[in-house]
């Protein structure tokens, strides 16, 4: 087949890595819109069983990834001077650009040209094609020429957030909820290099905006924030927004609300979405790279008995759009909920700060919002020691889940 690939961020690159391994004989073609080396963000999480994945899949590249990645197995909690740990399951983080650099260099080495720089306005401007592959990003141009018919819907959290890099290099997953006049303001922080880490901050829009942060430009945004993060960041500094290992010359630091973003189809003809073009998952879980990289690993298998010819595309993009949306289901409420969980953040902060990190390990729990904190943390942990009230609490937290989802739907 021949294969255009629109946006070379993991998905679409690692896509076209699985192909050319099934088929050296395809004709795959990436095309990104930024220069070769150029990236926005700053470092990426994962955890293990996706590198189980990824072996299957291409060795080669995982071993690199694997290599290049920073593990860590601790969670931590600053809640103002109060600090608690929980020792967890494996994680890792990676750069960005890190990462991208590899799946390009495997990418090329295996026949796939790149086309950097050239960037793809809409449908039109596409090369003629048996498949061409959306994998554009939360704003995909390609798929925005037909939203209509994907259905596309986007649905914004309440709570604002910034995404930024800072030079303080943590082995632990981190968070720090600072109390300030205005409400509480809190950030997610983890080492993705061993010189840089990534700091995502997060507050609510009357923090947000009784702080000032709605009017600062990026030199005093910052300034605050290392202030506010002092004790967290131990000396170190924010950085704004990564390009090509700088900051964004804007003039100010961009505040976002996270919009959640779903396709009620995610194909048309021989055009099939691909990670965040498809599907957004709220960042405090984490999942977003691995999703977009599973979204890869299931098309490219259900296209291994479509090689013969265009016919046979429509039930292949069928059969992997099945397949994700349903794996995709208890991760978009996880992240759903989690979302809501830290718009609600005052329901939990003045619990001790134990109980507050268990709660906040189960956020995902559709049980927590409609369970008194404290009664629901004793529930948890007797539910430890009592297998059926674990069965109990599990089957309760399902058919919630399965409730509120029909209401939804």
């Amino acid at each position: 087949m021949k294969i255009a690939c629109v946006g070379g961020g993991p998905a679409g690159l690692y896509f076209s890595i699985l192909m050319r391994r099934q088929d050296p004989s395809h004709d795959i073609t990436v095309y990104e819109r930024n220069p070769a080396g150029s990236t926005y963000g700053w470092g990426v999480t994962y955890w293990g069983d996706l590198l189980h994945e990824l072996h299957a899949g291409d060795p080669e590249s995982t071993r690199a990834i694997r290599a290049s990645s920073v593990r860590w197995s601790d969670g931590v909690a600053h809640i103002d001077d109060r600090t608690t740990r929980h020792h967890g399951d494996e994680g890792y983080g990676i750069g960005r650009r890190r990462l991208l650099d590899l799946l390009a260099e495997r990418a090329q080495s295996l026949g796939v040209r790149l086309e950097f720089g050239h960037e793809i306005a809409g449908e039109a401007e596409l090369p003629e094609a048996d498949l061409v592959v959306a994998a554009d990003g939360v704003r995909s141009a390609v798929r925005e020429r037909h939203a209509g018919h994907f259905g596309t819907e986007v649905a914004f959290g309440r709570n604002k957030y910034l995404w930024l890099g800072t030079t303080k290099v943590f082995d632990s997953f981190t968070f720090a909820f600072v109390e300030t006049p205005h409400g509480w303001i809190w950030c997610y922080a983890y080492g993705f290099s061993r010189d840089a880490s990534t700091c995502v901050v997060e507050c609510s829009p009357r923090t947000w905006t009784g702080l000032g942060l709605d009017r600062a430009g990026e030199a005093e945004g910052l300034a605050l924030l290392e202030e506010l993060f002092a004790q967290l960041l131990d000396g170190h500094r924010l950085i704004g927004r990564a390009h090509s290992g700088g900051t964004d010359p804007g003039g100010s630091i961009r505040w976002r609300n996270f919009p959640t973003l779903t396709n009620r189809t995610w194909s048309r003809g021989n055009l099939v979405l691909l990670g965040d073009a498809a599907h957004t998952t709220h960042y405090s879980i984490g999942a977003g790279t691995t999703l977009a990289l599973q979204d890869a690993i299931a098309l490219a298998a259900a296209l291994r008995g479509a090689e013969q010819g265009v016919p046979q595309l429509a039930p292949a993009l069928a059969a992997y759009e099945k397949e994700r949306k349903s794996a995709l289901l208890s991760v978009q409420s996880a992240a759903r909920l989690s979302a809501q969980w830290y718009e609600n953040l005052p329901r939990y902060i003045h619990l001790p700060p134990h109980r507050m990190f268990a709660l906040l390990g189960q956020r995902h729990s559709p049980l927590l919002p409609y369970v008194p904190p404290q009664l629901y943390y004793r529930i948890d942990r007797a539910a430890e020691q009592l297998q059926a009230l674990r069965r109990l609490k599990r089957w309760l937290g399902t058919r919630l889940a399965r409730t509120l989802h029909a209401k939804r739907v």
